[in-house]
Order: C-alpha cells, then sequence, then structure tokens
C-alpha cells in the first residue's frame, strides 16, 4: 500500500466509476477497483465499500427512473411496449424483489434494477437485496486480485 494515508482521490475516483457503471451510464468499475488494489493505492476494505456504496446509488438512480416513469407507460414514445411490460410484469411477479440479487450482472443488471422501480419494489428491501449482490461481486474481484499479488 502506498505511504499516502489518506488515499481520499483514488477511493472518490472508485466511488465516482461505480456509481456510472450501475446506471445506464457506461463504466468500468471492476477494472478500476483491480487497477487501485493491484498498485496497493487503496486498502481492500475500503474499496470494496466506496465500490459498493456507489454501485448501490447508482442503482438506486435507476429504481428512480423506473418509478418516476411509470406514470408514463402509457405514452406512445414510452421505450417499452405493452407487451414488453407485461412480459417484465410476469416475470416480475414470480420472482418479484429477488431478481436484484442478480443486479451484479452485466447488461441486465442495470435494467433489473429499473424495472424494480417500474414495478413499484419497496425501497427498504431494494437497498439491502442491491448492496449484497453488488458487493459480493466487488468482495471476489478483490479476493481474486489480491490472491494475485
Amino acid at each position: 500500500m502506498t505511504n499516502d494515508p489518506s488515499p481520499f482521490a483514488e477511493l472518490t475516483g472508485l466511488f465516482v466509476s461505480a456509481f456510472t457503471s450501475a446506471t445506464l451510464l457506461p463504466g468500468t468499475s471492476e477494472g478500476v477497483l483491480a487497477a487501485l488494489l493491484g498498485l496497493g493505492l487503496v486498502p481492500v476494505l475500503a474499496a470494496i465499500a466506496v465500490a459498493t456504496i456507489g454501485n448501490t446509488l447508482g442503482s438506486l438512480v435507476n429504481w428512480v427512473i423506473g418509478r418516476f416513469f411509470a406514470g408514463y407507460r402509457d405514452h406512445p414514445r414510452f421505450p417499452a411496449s405493452p407487451q414488453t411490460l407485461a412480459r417484465a410484469q410476469g416475470w416480475y411477479d414470480r420472482w418479484g424483489v429477488w431478481t436484484l440479487l442478480a443486479s451484479w450482472v452485466p447488461i441486465i443488471g442495470d435494467p433489473l434494477t429499473v424495472i424494480a422501480g417500474l414495478m413499484r419494489a419497496p425501497l427498504l428491501l431494494v437497498i439491502p437485496l442491491v448492496a449484497l449482490a453488488k458487493g459480493a461481486r466487488y468482495a471476489v474481484v478483490a479476493a481474486g486480485v489480491t490472491a494475485l499479488i
């Protein structure tokens, strides 16, 4: 680890990367986490915590977007057809908020959090499930990097 007792800039960059990675914006938070840990620039537990918090907050932005846009689902320019929404509703009725345990999965994870908002999943269930999924992913990445160094 570096001699800098406070890797504030590095952890801030990791937070921003993790936050944007969870939204519909592109990001590479796993790469940033791996680089920071591989170079010994940040403590492992702090990096996992910061990445998890940033990524969870980004997912909450998706949930809010889904919740907000739910009122516009009948608008002709709504990005999903009524058939797609009905399929998502059936899928969500079957699996419910437990789908959020897959919110860490690339490509499908971000839309899952939007769908949770559309389906009015309770925020007090969304937060711990998403945080658990995101934290587990970052812990696995960190364990892999630390095993290599």
